[in-house]
């Protein structure tokens, strides 16, 4: 993106964020393909980062980017645009009250400190020039709980990274069909929902991936159900590859409020690689976005074991059919959450709002 007088506008991102992680890698990647240029700084202390910003050579860029689950250093960066004249970017992705309140349950909502959370969050929202929210309904709460300006905020879903998530071959099982779910094993997740599913259809392969909080929990539910397998961690550059030997993908089936808010990297990642998709209810999904098999999607209720062991059966019935099910998965993916149309979300919401 250039200026009227032909010079590339700059962003600089702010913080101690993960360059490696999912939803800074696909938005710094659609920037450069925008024209942007991007440069990063990455304080030692998130306090002190205004200060040690003075005894670097920044530049003199045109906006200022803090990215995700990085709030502790939104307010050194929003000295530093103050002090420059620049706007600044807040891609937060969740809400740490939202998160150390109503998920992790840490603080109740009418303590001290859940108050205090909300107020110093509060001001962060307020105060950038621009908010990104992965979905309509996150950004109804940051808009509604959390003070963001509604004419300064805009959805940029999270998506799959394309270049790595392609559609994968399938060929029918050659005998039970596997159930994959991957992630980090928290309660917006729902893996012991998964467990408990499990326990009721032994005539699948189900196999949950990664490590986290709850999987041990879930490993001793599992105990003694030798169709239920655990796995570590997968790099990400093979995540695809992996998707392409199960049979069916699980998202999220937590009870929670933010679960209902989100769609995770996984809803996206199995549909992009062509595989059939179970996952949670939620209004954060496309309004005309089918229900069913002929979607490559299966929405059910949170937190309901039972519904999804029997969507899982459904499956098993009809698996001479998955490998067009998951074409199907493909075509929801074209249609709803390609790269593409996140591409221009971003891009027009940059260039409406700054």
């Amino acid at each position: 993106m250039t200026t009227s007088s032909g010079k590339k506008r700059t962003i600089l991102w702010w913080g101690r964020f993960d360059p490696d992680y999912s939803r800074n890698r696909i938005l710094r990647r659609f920037l450069v393909e925008g024209g942007y240029t991007l440069s990063d700084f990455r304080p030692r202390s998130s306090f002190f980062g205004a200060l040690e910003a003075v005894f670097h050579n920044l530049g003199s860029p045109d906006a200022v980017w803090v990215g995700a689950f990085r709030q502790s250093d939104f307010n050194a960066a929003r000295r530093f645009a103050d002090r420059r004249g620049i706007p600044l970017i807040f891609d937060p992705l969740i809400s740490a009250w939202d998160k150390q309140v109503f998920e992790r349950q840490k603080f109740s909502k009418n303590s001290r400190k859940a108050k205090r959370l909300k107020r110093w969050e509060k001001q962060m929202f307020s105060r950038a020039d621009l908010v990104l929210a992965d979905t309509e309904l996150h950004a109804r709460f940051f808009i509604d709980e959390l003070g963001a300006d509604p004419d300064k905020t805009v959805v940029v879903p999270v998506g799959a990274e394309e270049q790595l998530f392609t559609e994968q071959p399938h060929t029918l099982p050659d005998g039970a069909p596997e159930i994959l779910f991957y992630g980090s094993f928290i309660h917006l997740q729902g893996p012991e929902v998964i467990v408990e599913a499990a326990k009721l259809v032994p005539e699948a392969r189900w196999t949950l991936l990664g490590e986290g909080p709850l999987k041990k929990v879930c490993e001793e539910k599992a105990s003694g159900h030798s169709h239920i397998n655990f796995e570590g961690w997968c790099p990400y550059e093979q995540l695809a590859a992996r998707i392409g030997k199960a049979d069916v993908l699980l998202g999220v089936f937590g009870d929670s409020a933010k679960a209902g808010r989100v769609i995770p990297n996984k809803a996206y990642q199995a549909l992009a690689c062509g595989r059939p998709l179970i996952t949670r209810e939620s209004d954060a999904y496309p309004e005309n976005l089918c229900n069913g098999p002929d979607a490559g999607i299966v929405f059910v209720p949170a937190g309901d074991p039972e519904v999804l062991a029997a969507e899982v059966r459904n499956f098993i019935m009809q698996q001479d059919m998955l490998p067009d099910m998951g074409k199907l998965a493909r075509v929801s993916y074209e249609t709803w959450f390609s790269e593409k149309k996140i591409r221009e979300s971003l891009m027009d919401g940059l260039q409406k709002y700054l």
